[in-house]
């Protein structure tokens, strides 16, 4: 109801997620209830819960559980399988962890923000489980604000793994995105627009 995905049969997870996020969507009073479940809509079947156990990776979210607290029915469906991937629990629960609350935080300043998060997939990608889910080597996160006057975009490209450096050390452009993972972001905007939030690789605006 919330977000929408493109899946990635291959790699059995969501090549990409987006949403639009606004304070509302994170201030409502649904609670996580971790009850995580294959996703209906995948008619070739998403991921199961079984092939993340025993492991060693945190079912991480694409698109995550606290920014879908708006009511419990889109908050459980930030558990579809489909919106999970598999990512080292340093990583999950630490540098990708921070970069998700760094988005909610900029709420504060932007009534309305476009996020598409998602991992890098490539072949040859180590598997886990029955259904073969690749586990990523790097993640990105692209959050856009469209409002007027100022349109501004940030990127970022994280590795799959325990970091204590900043955020904004993993600031890249949407251009190197793109590149990583062949996928066309905001290719409906007007050219001029388009070229020029996807080259630019700085986070002065978003600070």
């Amino acid at each position: 109801s919330a977000y929408t995905l493109s899946f990635n049969e291959a790699h059995e997870q969501a090549e990409w997620v987006a949403y639009t996020l606004s304070f509302s969507e994170i201030s409502g009073k649904a609670k996580r209830r971790d009850n995580f479940k294959s996703d209906p809509d995948i008619e070739t079947e998403s991921a199961h819960i079984n092939d993340y156990k025993r492991s060693g990776y945190d079912r991480g979210h694409l698109a995550p559980a606290a920014d879908m607290s708006k009511n419990q029915k889109v908050m459980d469906e930030s558990f579809y399988m489909s919106n999970i991937s598999p990512q080292k629990p340093s990583f999950n629960r630490g540098i990708w962890k921070k970069l998700e609350e760094q988005v909610r935080d900029w709420l504060y300043a932007d009534t309305l923000l476009y996020v598409v998060s998602g991992p890098v997939l490539i072949n040859g990608l180590e598997t886990i489980g029955e259904n073969q889910v690749s586990v990523p080597k790097y993640y990105y996160k692209i959050v856009a604000d469209f409002s007027l006057p100022e349109v501004k975009t940030i990127a970022f490209l994280m590795p799959n793994e325990k970091s204590k450096k900043p955020i904004y050390n993993y600031v890249v452009s949407i251009d190197s995105v793109e590149k990583a993972t062949g996928i066309d972001f905001f290719y409906l905007l007007p050219d001029n627009l388009e070229k020029q939030i996807e080259q630019t690789a700085d986070w002065v605006n978003w600070q």
